[in-house]
């Protein structure tokens, strides 16, 4: 699992990075698909794991508002404060928590189809990379180029949690 996030870690970094290149206008442009626009489906990706990795503790959770973090800034901020909590829990998973089942009212899982620690582990990730592929076409109408994902594959043994 920690390797996993670490790789999604670093690709949300690069698209941080990559949306620095863009006109502030294009971070706000409705687009077709996904959340919406740019900086809606990063906030969504962040907002997203660290409730997940709160509701799997038991721990309560509140609905972020994405116009409290309408900025780049503000989402890197908040992802910063919101890894702390995530890398902490994903830092101490083992190989014996996967079928640990969850224990939240079903309501709070809206479309997921999850039952144990391990499939909201996956849930999570497959969130991200699900977005980041509507970024990665979104990247194509604007005509800039973003990162390989076998480069940032490559990196992962630099990476720290």
């Amino acid at each position: 699992m920690q390797t996993i996030f670490c790789y999604n870690w670093t690709v949300r970094k690069q698209w941080y990075e990559w949306c620095e290149n863009l006109p502030e206008e294009e971070l706000y442009r409705q687009r077709t698909g996904g959340a919406g626009n740019i900086l809606q489906t990063l906030f969504l990706i962040v907002e997203m794991e660290w409730r997940w990795i709160r509701l799997i503790q038991g721990k309560s959770y509140f609905r972020r508002s994405f116009s409290r973090y309408n900025s780049l800034e503000k989402i890197r901020e908040l992802d910063s404060r919101c890894r702390l909590e995530v890398a902490a829990f994903v830092e101490g998973w083992e190989d014996s928590m996967e079928n640990r089942l969850l224990q939240i009212d079903p309501a709070l899982k809206g479309n997921a189809d999850v039952n144990t620690w391990g499939q909201v582990m996956r849930y999570i990730i497959a969130h991200q990379i699900g977005h980041v592929s509507q970024l990665s076409a979104w990247a194509e109408d604007v005509n800039v180029h973003t990162a390989s994902s076998y480069q940032t594959s490559k990196e992962l043994r630099t990476v720290d949690l």
